[in-house]
C-alpha cells in the first residue's frame, strides 16, 4: 500500500482548505499546522514526513493551485494564496454529496462545495472518502459540477 499517497491527499486537502478559509488574504502555511509537530531528525533535518508535507505544498504550487512568495526554511510557504484554479475548483459545486435537501438554499449551496465536502472528510477521518475527493480536486472537469460562485 502507497502510504505516502495517502499522506499526500490529506496534506493537499489540509493546505488548500486553509488557505480557502483565509481567501482571499495572504497567509503564512506552516506545515507544523498541518500535521502537527514532527521531531527533526538526529542531524537537525525536519522528518520524513514534515519533507512530504511541503512537498505536497510546492508541487501544489508548481501545478498552479496556490500561489506563495517564499519559503520559510524547510517550515512553511510564505504570503501563500488560493490561485484562481484552487478558489474554483474547491467552491465548485458537487451535488451529489448532499445528504438533506430540507436546508435553506444557502447552506445548501455551502455544503455541495468540495471544500466542504473535504472538510467533512478530513474532520470525519474517512480516509477513502477524502481520497475520491481530493482526486477529484485534480481531475481537469468534474462531470455534471458547476461553479458556485
Amino acid at each position: 500500500m502507497d502510504l505516502q499517497i495517502d499522506d499526500f491527499y490529506k496534506d493537499a486537502a489540509s493546505g488548500l482548505l486553509t488557505l480557502y478559509q483565509a481567501f482571499p488574504r495572504r497567509i503564512g502555511l506552516y506545515v507544523e499546522d498541518l500535521i502537527g509537530l514532527e521531531e527533526p531528525d538526529e542531524f537537525g533535518l525536519p522528518s520524513k514526513r514534515h519533507q512530504s508535507c511541503l512537498g505536497a505544498l510546492l508541487w501544489l504550487a508548481e501545478e498552479g493551485y496556490l500561489r506563495y512568495e517564499s519559503t520559510i526554511r524547510y517550515e512553511a510557504l510564505d504570503q501563500a494564496v488560493l490561485s484562481e484554479k484552487g478558489f474554483l475548483r474547491l467552491s465548485r459545486s458537487l451535488p451529489h454529496g448532499i445528504q438533506d435537501i430540507s436546508l435553506p438554499p444557502s447552506v445548501l449551496r455551502v455544503h455541495a462545495t468540495l471544500a466542504f465536502q473535504l472538510r467533512e472528510a478530513l474532520t470525519q477521518h474517512q480516509g477513502e472518502r477524502l481520497a475520491q475527493l481530493t482526486r477529484q480536486l485534480f481531475e481537469s472537469r468534474l462531470d455534471g459540477a458547476s461553479d458556485t460562485v
